[in-house]
């Protein structure tokens, strides 16, 4: 009885450590970090580098003067092959549309891999 009273004190002290504020917040600044590093070293392309890449296999867009590429998302889009009209092209205006719920704004960090070169 005592081990499970002891078991069960330890534990209630290793949750309260590792969900404190103090500790919250160190991995969420070494995530912020993480983050940070791989934009600094994000690649530069120009305009007809990312033109090479406007296919279905092999799709690159350009949203704000920031490189994208959403190849592996092209079989999941919605919106079907419209998401191809501007493949290898800026995508801008297509990207805002009315037709994209907020949460496509979160997402396509995840395809980001460089900035245009102005």
């Amino acid at each position: 009885m005592v081990i499970a009273v002891v078991a069960l004190i330890l534990c209630v002290l290793l949750g309260g450590f590792l969900l404190s504020p103090r500790h919250l917040k160190s991995a969420q600044r070494d995530n912020t970090h993480s983050y940070a590093t791989v934009k600094k070293v994000s690649q530069v392309y120009t305009k007809s580098e990312v033109s090479l890449h406007n296919k279905r296999t092999d799709c690159w867009v350009i949203i704000k003067e920031k490189v994208y590429d959403i190849t592996s998302y092209v079989e999941e889009h919605p919106g079907g092959d419209a998401i191809l009209n501007h493949a290898g092209d800026d995508s801008t205006e297509g990207f805002y549309g009315p037709q994209h719920a907020t949460r496509v704004f979160d997402m396509i960090d995840d395809f980001y891999i460089g900035e245009l070169e102005k």
